[in-house]
């Protein structure tokens, strides 16, 4: 019965990902005559004293923190917005999932010209001419800002999903009992989504680090690796420079530190079930 989900996941992804293992333990080259050979661990090794990669994970961590923890906060919001008795609710709702809809090519795209330099809608709002993606200052918040814009509706869709299974006769026990909207988030709304709360803040964390297609396509790493993300990094080794080996060996690294992070977030909710 489970063949059919099981054969495209060994197929599209276990077998990727295994051989992406092996390669890491060799010498393959783009343009190579020579038979790729077996070299161990140099490629880490090196991979060890490279400090431009070292730098792109550093600003990795600082692109994951940075859209993640105001993604979900303002995403946190928009759900408890949501889940009001707002008037024209559902067309608000489906306003709110338009950038989920939108593909990241696209989205990198609308979002480079609205920082367009000469023509682009935000200096022309603020009667400026700010190279906002090509400035060392400015690149990365600008990155982040796209971040947070395009991946708050798949949270705000979860948390959303959360809320609606929180019980309204608690509301309004705790409002009879006389609490406040604050009190009766931190008492009733927050303990019931929290187990979707933490799921959705680490697997968005973790996609994050892993971003590719965005800040490609809006920097391609730049101004001066200003934005280099370690995926980035890892794709110009191997499809720019055609060091496939050693691209490889990143894309190891990063496949330990997400599985760390897995690790640890199974861990705490297996802890809190236990609890």
């Amino acid at each position: 019965m489970v063949l059919p989900v099981l054969i495209p996941i060994l197929v599209l992804s276990v077998t990727p990902l295994v051989y992406g293992i092996a390669l890491a333990f060799t010498d393959a080259q783009s343009g190579r005559t020579e038979p790729t050979e077996w070299i161990g661990l140099l490629n880490f090794t090196d991979l060890r004293q490279d400090t431009l990669f070292w730098e792109s994970f550093r600003t990795g961590l600082l692109w994951a923190a940075g859209v993640t923890v105001p993604q979900f906060l303002l995403s946190l919001g928009l759900a408890l917005l949501l889940s009001g008795r707002l008037r024209f609710r559902w067309l608000a709702r489906v306003l709110a999932i338009v950038p989920w809809a939108m593909p990241e090519v696209v989205v990198g795209i609308m979002w480079r010209l609205v920082y367009h330099p000469d023509a682009g809608i935000l200096n022309e709002t603020l009667g400026t001419d700010r190279d906002w993606l090509g400035s060392l200052g400015s690149a990365l918040p600008a990155v982040i800002l796209v971040g947070i814009w395009a991946g708050m509706p798949q949270t705000t869709v979860a948390l959303l999903a959360g809320l609606q299974n929180v019980p309204g006769e608690l509301h309004e026990a705790a409002a009879i009992d006389g609490a406040g909207a604050w009190r009766r988030f931190t008492t009733v709304t927050w303990p019931a989504i929290r187990p979707v709360a933490l799921a959705i803040g680490a697997l968005t964390f973790i996609w994050n680090l892993n971003s590719f297609a965005l800040v490609y396509v809006l920097t391609n790493g730049g101004p001066g690796g200003r934005t280099r993300l370690p995926m980035l990094f890892a794709y110009e080794e191997a499809f720019r420079y055609g060091q496939f080996g050693y691209a490889a060996a990143m894309g190891c690294v990063l496949v330990a530190v997400v599985s760390v992070l897995l690790a640890v977030f199974l861990a705490g909710r297996l802890k809190g079930r236990d609890t």
